[in-house]
């Protein structure tokens, strides 16, 4: 498998929701490929434990722990200042942190606004306080966001969770063209985005491992070779969906514009059997 350059030894990653799921599959995948690693979570608990894990690999000279809230910029500032000061730079930024307490279009307020500044506010932060520096020190170096394809064909349900998924494709579009029209930059932007994949986010008080998910582990193997071969767009399938499934869903959606159909018309019981039918085309 190729590698990305971004990701040798002695480089520096950052990941954010660090301590659990795929965040922490990834700080480990980084590990073993000897980078220094800086992990951030809101849960303490849990930081300490997975700081432990890492520490066991690598060292604790090479392993920083940050309890951050990335709701707050004023902690994303924190934890790029203890980076730096650790580390120097940054090679690999993973904004993974995210959450999904639930939400319907008339409440709750709380949780519209949690949602928004932990899935949404907290990527735009992290890449506006590392970006430029990673721009700046002149070697290979990726912003790895992490999005959902609730962001792209957003069935109803979690409308929080989808418009803020839907905000990180549109951000990291957005910066991707920025870095590629920027001269001289050596970074890059990707999108990660899950399949079904069983972490405590997704768990939902299971405690068994739904046959149709993926790993953590299984998810972040294949970013990792979807980066090497240069891919923006990281659609992971899983066990229930493969790519060409997933192609069609997202097809379908934009077909809703292109047709001039309702909205959501997936879901809409005027077009639930014309959309069958199209998913059993070739």
């Amino acid at each position: 498998m190729t590698s990305h350059p971004a990701l040798a030894p002695s480089h520096v990653a950052v990941i954010t929701g660090g301590a659990s799921g795929i965040g922490f599959a990834a700080a480990r995948a980084f590990a073993e490929r000897g980078m220094r690693i800086a992990i951030a979570d809101s849960d303490a608990e849990a930081l300490k434990a997975a700081g432990q894990v890492l520490a066991a690999l690598i060292g604790d000279a090479n392993v920083l722990a940050v309890q951050t809230d990335v709701s707050r910029r004023d902690e994303i500032a924190h934890l790029h200042e203890a980076v730096i000061a650790r580390f120097g730079k940054v090679h690999v930024l993973m904004n993974n942190a995210g959450t999904q307490p639930g939400s319907a279009i008339f409440w709750p307020q709380d949780n519209w606004e949690r949602t928004l500044a932990v899935n949404l506010g907290g990527i735009i932060a992290g890449t506006q306080l590392f970006g430029p520096e990673m721009i700046a020190h002149g070697e290979p170096a990726l912003i790895i966001n992490t999005g959902s394809k609730q962001g792209i064909t957003t069935p109803p349900g979690d409308p929080a969770y989808n418009v803020s998924k839907a905000g990180v494709k549109a951000f990291t579009e957005a910066l991707q063209h920025e870095l590629r029209s920027t001269k001289g930059c050596k970074v890059t932007a990707h999108l990660l985005i899950p399949g079904f994949v069983f972490t405590p986010l997704t768990a939902r008080g299971r405690v068994e491992k739904p046959d149709g998910a993926w790993t953590p582990e299984q998810t972040v193997d294949f970013m990792l070779e979807r980066l090497g071969a240069g891919d923006f767009y990281i659609l992971c399938p899983d066990g229930e969906t493969t790519r060409a499934l997933d192609e069609k869903r997202m097809a379908w959606a934009m077909g809703d514009i292109i047709e001039n159909r309702p909205p959501l018309s997936r879901w809409h019981k005027d077009y639930s059997e014309a959309f069958k039918v199209f998913l059993g085309k070739d």
